[in-house]
């Protein structure tokens, strides 16, 4: 290595703080450092390629090394390189948020921007309750999500969240967050008690779960559901057949607004440019960042239906909100310039197209007795991992830790790819390319999985 090369891993070594990270499995061990990306794949600072399985963080949908991208953030930080929208508008602003509205569903037409997705996720809060104090419904604050759910970090985003290991270090936090059960169900007789589920059945189940919950704490006092399309946290849990449209019914019933937290399953994720399209609803608020900009720059959205602006067209109302960096010059032309590259590139399309190759190439791995459930949607898939595939035993705390940060994390990385080993549930690994990718950069993510998910078997 050369001299520059090692400043940087010491650089690393001794300033830099990473998230979600336990600096003492550095302590003897270099920070693995990534210098480039062209395409599906990732360099490191040695040289050595990796295929990005998780587009970064579910964020680079068009793939890494975007000439145009770099380009229409340089021309914007030319001609301005920032202003805030503090009751001031620039051009690339309202021309991405007249785009964005023009591909939403229903009348989801107002656009708050933000820097990244907990903020958006924070906004939508803020905006319900002030939303049903503004038009006379003061007690109305409770926010209903999923356990297991994540919804970011901010305070408010962390109450949302439904992992209590995320969540200890930081409390008190918010009040009024309320959890439900999630719709993973390969875990439905556990969950629900009721064996024998057929996905339709317990999808009904798991959404009337949350209108008991919302009687249990009074209409009167909840705000909104908040819900990912396909929940991330626990290994992609796809919602089962009709389950939208029953959560949907609810929140009219009762006067709830629903939030669909579209932070990873927007911008083409699922195949679809928002994820309520791909399932067939319409929420009144989209929360949203990562593929906006296919990570080239920090940007996220909160989507609102007309209906919650009309208050705020009237008097002296006031949505007193906003951050610095919401809606940034540089970062409204990179978005525009990526959903150009959407359209021209059919990165939809795409997507649809492969997603039953991508679906077949990880159910191929159902053949490994460590494989327990492939589960997902579009470029967005989950494997669960069990101790015993007829029973589904999952592994016991000190087993998930040994497998998963003992080995398989490394073992994946050294073997060329780039993905996430996750217990924030029962142990799983995370697939989500870039949408570029396709059949050869499947074929090489399964190769891969079955020579280091045989090694981990043997190591059990």
């Amino acid at each position: 290595m050369t001299q520059p090369d090692n400043d940087i891993l010491k650089a690393a070594q001794d300033h830099l703080w990473l998230h979600f990270t336990r600096h003492s499995s550095y302590e003897q061990a270099e920070i693995p450092t990534i210098v480039r990306g062209e395409g599906s794949y990732i360099y490191d600072i040695h040289g050595k390629r990796y295929l990005d399985g998780l587009a970064g963080l579910f964020v680079v949908q068009a793939g890494h090394g975007r000439g145009e991208l770099a380009e229409a953030a340089a021309k914007q930080a030319q001609e301005l390189a920032f202003f805030p929208l503090w009751s001031y508008a620039h051009p690339k602003a309202a021309e991405l948020a007249a785009r964005i509205a023009a591909l939403t569903p229903g009348d989801l037409n107002r656009v708050f921007f933000t820097s990244g997705g907990g903020e958006a996720v924070e906004s939508a809060w803020k905006l319900a309750k002030q939303y049903f104090k503004l038009t006379g419904k003061p007690l109305k604050h409770k926010v209903i999500s999923r356990q297991i759910a994540y919804h970011g970090t901010p305070h408010g985003a962390l109450s949302i969240t439904g992992i209590p290991a995320f969540k200890e270090m930081f409390e008190p936090l918010v009040p009024g967050s309320v959890r439900v059960p999630n719709t993973n169900h390969y875990r439905a007789d556990e969950i629900s008690g009721i064996k024998g589920m057929t996905p339709e059945e317990y999808g009904f189940w798991a959404a009337e779960r949350v209108a008991r919950a919302i009687e249990m704490e009074g209409p009167d006092t909840v705000a909104a559901v908040v819900a990912e399309p396909v929940q991330n946290a626990g290994g992609c849990f796809p919602p089962p057949p009709g389950y939208w449209q029953r959560l949907r019914e609810i929140c009219d019933e009762y006067d709830v607004l629903l939030v669909s937290d579209e932070v990873i399953c927007a911008f083409g994720r699922l195949g679809t440019m928002f994820g309520g399209q791909k399932f067939d609803y319409v929420p009144d608020i989209i929360t949203c960042a990562k593929g906006l900009t296919s990570g080239y720059s920090p940007l996220g959205a909160m989507i609102a239906s007309d209906r919650l602006f009309e208050p705020f067209k009237k008097g002296d109302n006031t949505f007193a909100h906003g951050y610095t960096f919401g809606g940034h010059p540089v970062s409204a032309a990179v978005a525009l310039a990526n959903l150009d590259i959407f359209e021209r590139e059919d990165l939809l399309g795409h997507v649809t197209k492969n997603e039953p190759v991508f679906q077949a190439t990880l159910e191929g791995l159902k053949d490994l007795p460590i494989v327990g459930d492939v589960r997902g949607s579009g470029y967005f898939w989950g494997i669960e991992l069990v101790k015993d595939k007829t029973t589904k035993e999952t592994f016991t705390a000190e087993e998930s830790e040994r497998l998963l940060r003992g080995f398989l994390s490394k073992a994946l990385f050294e073997a060329g790819l780039y993905c996430r080993a996750d217990d924030r549930g029962d142990p799983v690994i995370q697939l989500a390319p870039p949408l570029i990718a396709g059949p050869k950069e499947f074929d090489e993510i399964g190769s891969i999985l079955r020579t280091v998910l045989t090694q981990a078997w043997a190591r059990l």
